[in-house]
């Protein structure tokens, strides 16, 4: 009978602990569990355009995770200054000098590790990771519409610094325009982030990423007429971070 009832006293704890347990899982509210795989997707600026970014995260230790990561972004010259055509054939912008856009196409991995670690639901995470891997520079030539001697209106043409100037362009080509003449330049990067992650729920991430990323590329790549070309990119970008975590 004694045992009898101390079986049933341990087995109460135990019950309404499960119980407790399954009810905020229900209600996808805080437990303090480790969950060993994340997936994120982020929009982030930096100083030289904006990107998105979709990884994949999983524990290697209590604080160390591994990362893989793609992201795709565009790059702008420092130098890109929009000049507007206003004519009776329309109203178009464009940026005067520049030769090409530029798009970066990534996959890297690397690690992420926690400096310091949420006690309460409403503290936050501070982590730090760093990645490198692999670049895919796309060159796209950029179009505009120039007036050509004996016709009236303007054509479409390829951007030709010896050619092309103020008093003939009348505004850039549609964005197809170009897509044909693609090229690529392959390349590395290496980044250093600071996350601080602020969600409310522990099977959540939202979080603010910080960092800075240095993108390089052999031969140099082309961006603006009679300026040297540029081999590396140094830039600085803040990124708005949500996902989930699983086991």
């Amino acid at each position: 009978m004694f045992r009898f009832l101390l079986t049933i006293l341990c087995f109460i704890p135990l019950a309404i602990f499960s119980q407790i347990a399954t009810s905020a899982f229900d209600e996808n509210q805080n437990m303090n569990v480790l969950y060993r795989n994340e997936a994120t997707g982020s929009v982030f600026v930096h100083s030289r355009g904006w990107g998105i970014q979709y990884s994949r995260l999983k524990h290697a230790t209590g604080k160390r995770k591994r990362i893989m990561e793609f992201s795709f972004l565009n790059m702008r010259h420092p130098k890109e200054y929009k000049l507007k055509y206003e004519g009776i054939n329309g109203n178009r912008s464009f940026y005067y000098g520049k030769l090409n856009s530029l798009y970066f196409l990534k996959a890297g991995i690397g690690f992420q590790n926690t400096l310091y670690e949420r006690s309460e639901r409403k503290s936050i995470e501070i982590r730090m990771s760093t990645t490198m891997g692999f670049n895919l520079g796309i060159i796209k030539p950029v179009y505009l519409y120039v007036f050509k001697e004996n016709i009236i209106a303007p054509i479409i043409e390829k951007y030709n610094p010896d050619e092309h100037n103020l008093y003939n362009i009348a505004g850039r080509a549609p964005l197809l325009y170009g897509l044909n003449d693609l090229s690529v330049r392959p390349g590395a990067y290496a980044k250093l982030a600071f996350s601080f992650e602020y969600g409310d729920y522990t099977n959540e991430v939202k979080a603010i990423e910080t960092g800075v990323v240095v993108d390089g590329f052999a031969p140099p790549i082309a961006i603006m007429a009679k300026i040297p070309n540029e081999q590396f990119f140094v830039t600085l970008y803040i990124s708005f971070v949500f996902g989930k975590k699983w086991y």
